[in-house]
């Protein structure tokens, strides 16, 4: 996957076909050839979700679409957090077993493409990510908790190579029976890979883990 470091688009191949690839930005996403021939393309995508649930089956311009804003969001954090638009403010700390986790709330401009609106992020004493909070108005709004470790450097940058989602109980504990996403990922200063896999009730979230395959984190 190829994304844009300071303005939101990405590209997934292959995708569907050995010959295919994925164009997303917050407005339009596409599925073309590797020569630019466009196979389907959809405006406003995100307005194809109206009316969506949790298990409501996506189609592949849908899968496309999450794909490329999710994996966005994910690799240019928290750096993105500091792009023109977005709204910080601290929020009270989570207790994590014997850690204390510092908390923000970060509100996304209508110009970027993700789960929600407003998002929260916990951070350890070391300044790194822990987890990351947020409903997944996609999917009927679910309440979703991604917990973030492994983290690795490259290039003198700290990323985290393993993911896992799970379903957010009333008291914003996750419901560990309830692993919606794993990701597993092996990063290196140009390229990454990802391995992963879902477990849960969900087809939808299952089908959109399947689809995240090989990427690639370049500048513009």
């Amino acid at each position: 996957m190829t994304v844009s470091l300071h303005e939101q688009q990405a590209s997934l191949s292959p995708f569907g076909a050995p010959d295919q690839r994925t164009r997303f930005t917050a407005n339009r996403v596409a599925i073309e050839k590797l020569d630019g021939t466009v196979v389907a393309e959809r405006s406003d995508p995100r307005a194809s979700f109206a009316g969506h649930e949790l298990a409501t089956p996506w189609d592949p311009l849908q899968r496309a679409y999450f794909n490329g804003y999710a994996q966005w969001i994910y690799l240019t954090l928290p750096f993105a957090l500091a792009m023109p638009g977005f709204v910080i403010e601290d929020i009270e700390p989570w207790q994590e077993g014997k850690e204390t986790w510092r908390g923000l709330r970060a509100t996304f401009p209508a110009s970027i493409a993700s789960h929600s609106t407003k998002q929260e992020f916990y951070f350890g004493d070391d300044g790194l990510l822990r987890r990351h909070d947020y409903p997944v108005d996609v999917a009927g709004g679910f309440a979703a908790a991604q917990y973030v470790d492994e983290v690795q450097e490259f290039d003198g940058l700290k990323f985290p190579t393993r993911r896992r989602a799970y379903m957010r109980d009333a008291q914003g504990r996750p419901v560990l029976d309830a692993e919606m996403v794993f990701i597993s990922s092996s990063i290196s200063a140009t390229s990454a890979s990802v391995d992963s896999g879902a477990r849960g009730r969900s087809t939808l979230w299952d089908t959109a883990a399947r689809r995240l395959g090989q990427f690639r984190a370049t500048p513009p």
